[in-house]
């Protein structure tokens, strides 16, 4: 495209914002009039915003001043994160985190929505702020923007509309696999710490009702025997923080991308050692507890136990970190609400464990390592195939809204 196509943004659509009704004001919620949020946005399935989460009343629109704008109207979020966008289905405003551009002149808004999706980086960084960084309207205004006839407009955006509907049927089949995958992880160690690996083992009723049936000659106990809790505490808090969750067990902090508020000082916390229990006491009814792999201290909220000589660590590590055990658990929990059940070491110690052989143990876990192994390559490489798969969306797009692919050629 020429620079001859080129107009500033401002040439093309009407750019306005959005706002908020009074909170507390009932009188202004709960209406007929749609009024999109980057909440709304982000969930936006392809690029049609048809309906919003929240309605507000004909009071509520005029009492913040905010602005309607028609079906195929834009609306762009301009607050972090800044630029993501969607095509309104349907007739709406906005609140103050997004920006509504309503097309001047008759335009294909599928090729401008394409043209945008592939500025997103340079929105990023035309973002400004000191508490929180935000788009302005001068800025959008004066971007550059390509105006090919409407016919080409119309021819970019259709070819588009295919070509990514194909790539995103693609990666929703990859990430169908990821899910697989992950169901046949869980299944596996599932079976394997609660049947054992002998599928001819006679069974028994293990009396445990989230374990149902076991190996005969396994026998089950509750944590009281199986476990001490340790309460060491750091004297200088220079030890290795650690981090639990129900999504990666126990892992140093220091590799997770944690954004939550972090002590001033960390003296005082619990020291775990190397296969040590660490269970989150508030969420354990989540399933946030796993075996340690290091030394390293935890909150002081936390409950720290070290298991006994007739548990292997890892074999109690794929145990509790199952959905069921972690079910099970909150039986034992205290609380009124589900949400703020805290497992404290009289309710843990309630809890009912199978207990194998050592030997038993230590080959499940050996078994568990070399099959999890094998899937977790597949999950690399079906990841690593979603990443390109999009990337060559974000390419094929970018090529597109600039010219650098004829798109009747390539269709």
């Amino acid at each position: 495209m020429t620079v001859a196509d080129q107009k500033q943004l401002r040439q093309v659509f009407s750019v306005t914002s959005g706002a908020t009704p009074e909170s507390g004001n009932s009188e202004y919620w709960d209406g007929d009039i749609r009024w999109a949020t980057p909440e709304d946005i982000s969930s936006v399935d392809g690029y049609w915003l048809r309906d919003t989460r929240r309605k507000i009343t004909r009071a509520g629109y005029e009492s913040c001043g905010t602005t309607m704008a028609p079906r195929g109207s834009i609306v762009l979020t301009k607050r972090a994160p800044i630029g993501q966008l969607a095509i309104l289905g349907n007739d709406a405003c906005s609140n103050q985190g997004c920006f509504l551009l309503t097309p001047r002149r008759e335009t294909d808004t599928r090729f401008f929505y394409y043209w945008l999706c592939a500025k997103a980086d340079h929105l990023q960084v035309l973002g400004r702020g000191s508490t929180f960084m935000e788009l302005s309207t001068d800025e959008l205004k004066s971007l550059s923007v390509p105006h090919p006839s409407l016919a080409r407009q119309r021819g970019i955006a259709d070819y588009l509309d295919r070509e990514t509907a194909r790539l995103d049927a693609l990666v929703a089949a990859k990430e169908r696999v990821l899910g697989l995958l992950a169901e046949k992880r869980r299944a596996l160690i599932t079976r394997a710490v609660t049947r054992g690996l002998d599928p001819r083992a006679p069974l028994r009723d293990s009396a445990i009702p989230w374990l149902g049936e076991i190996p005969a000659h396994w026998e089950t106990e509750r944590a009281r025997w199986l476990f001490r809790e340790r309460d060491q505490r750091s004297e200088t808090g220079e030890e290795e923080l650690l981090t639990v969750s129900h999504l990666t067990g126990v892992t140093p902090r220091s590799e997770k991308d944690v954004n939550m508020f972090e002590a001033e000082t960390t003296e005082g916390y619990k020291i775990c050692f190397a296969g040590d229990l660490v269970i989150n006491t508030l969420w354990a009814w989540m399933g946030a507890m796993g075996v340690s792999p290091v030394k390293g201290i935890v909150s002081p909220a936390y409950n720290v136990y070290c298991p006994g000589p007739r548990l292997d660590p890892r074999f109690v590590d794929a145990l509790v970190r199952i959905p069921v055990f972690a079910q099970d658990v909150t039986r034992y929990s205290k609380g009124v609400w589900s949400s703020r059940l805290r497992l404290y070491p009289e309710g843990f110690f309630e809890a009912l464990f199978p207990v194998p052989s050592i030997d038993e143990q230590r080959a499940i876990v050996a078994h568990i390592e070399k099959e999890t192994a094998k899937l977790d390559a597949l999950r690399t490489a079906t990841e690593r195939t979603i990443s390109l798969l999009k990337e060559r969306r974000a390419a094929l797009i970018a090529a597109a809204v600039t010219g650098g692919i004829y798109v009747e050629s390539a269709a």
